[in-house]
């Protein structure tokens, strides 16, 4: 069992003729993600690669496919849009790689999801995997996955991949990886994700990685807190980011004395989670904790 995807997921390709679309829909397709449809308006009735049937639509690729997950590859001034198309077509997962889409598009997203059963993941992510189930959204490169019991949730795309290549390296297997995103107005947080992992029974422990910028790590604590049983380790980047100075993510800034990294941590640390001092030992701090017995049964994607 995974989080968000399965062996069901049937996954739609949001701008899939475009130069990055087109990379990453073959890199997905490498990796066994079951890819049944791309989405280009003015291209309909051709294919991808003469395989894949493109739409103009999403509600016509979902009628024509079962599609009910999407990947968006789409330029920023159009992201918003194709992301309210994905949800309207009744897309169940969106997860939108897109970065440097206005906040105030994001706002209007926000409003319209929220009045349909979509899940949003990002935008400005690198999206999700589940080795297990050999499905990839997104741009997360599926060499460094292997399949275990570890749930890990990142707002940093570079730390998703270092946070699994190090438990990969140490043997210990991956449920599901997600990229939340680092832009302040997003989809799916922290305890969104918390929480699936929580009622996962493949899911075993958690990692999370939390950046400077705003309460979502704060607001993680509580849940930790007051609702898992499982096991969280974490990693709060941008201790050393001077107040004011962005740091990266359009998040990842302490403004009006909120967002600060002894600030997260000390509220971790108080919900019981166990913090790794730096980036290149979130895997030994994993291991250490003696969450995870290792068994050999993992495989590789």
């Amino acid at each position: 069992m995974t989080i968000l995807l399965s062996r069901k997921t049937r996954v739609c390709v949001q701008g899939i003729t475009g130069g990055a679309g087109a990379v990453h829909t073959r890199k997905m397709i490498e990796a066994g993600t079951n890819v049944v449809a791309g989405v280009t308006p003015g291209k309909g009735l051709s294919t991808f690669d003469n395989k894949i049937p493109v739409f103009d639509t999403v509600v016509r690729a979902k009628e024509q496919t079962g599609a009910n997950a999407t990947v968006i590859f789409v330029p920023a001034a159009f992201a918003a849009d194709t992301i309210m198309d994905a949800a309207y077509a009744g897309m169940e997962l969106v997860v939108c790689i897109t970065e440097g889409i206005p906040a105030v598009d994001m706002v209007k997203v926000r409003s319209f999801i929220q009045q349909t059963g979509t899940r949003l993941i990002g935008p400005n992510c690198p999206g999700l995997i589940a080795p297990t189930v050999r499905q990839n959204l997104g741009i997360i490169p599926s060499s460094i996955a292997l399949s275990g019991r570890v749930g890990v949730i990142s707002r940093s795309g570079t730390l998703t991949y270092e946070a699994m290549a190090q438990l990969t390296a140490l043997g210990i297997g991956q449920s599901t990886c997600i990229g939340i995103g680092g832009d302040p107005i997003g989809g799916m947080d922290f305890v969104d994700c918390l929480k699936l992992f929580e009622a996962d029974a493949d899911t075993d422990a958690v990692v999370m990685i939390g950046e400077i910028g705003g309460v979502a790590e704060e607001e993680a604590a509580e849940f930790i807190a007051s609702e898992m049983e499982k096991p969280v380790v974490a990693f709060i980047a941008g201790a050393t980011a001077p107040p004011g100075k962005r740091m990266g993510h359009a998040g990842a800034i302490i403004s009006g004395g909120r967002g600060a990294a002894k600030d997260k941590i000390a509220a971790l640390e108080k919900a019981g989670v166990t913090i790794a001092s730096s980036p290149a030992r979130i895997g030994e701090t994993l291991h250490a904790t003696g969450a995870i017995h290792l068994t050999g049964e993992y495989e590789t994607v």
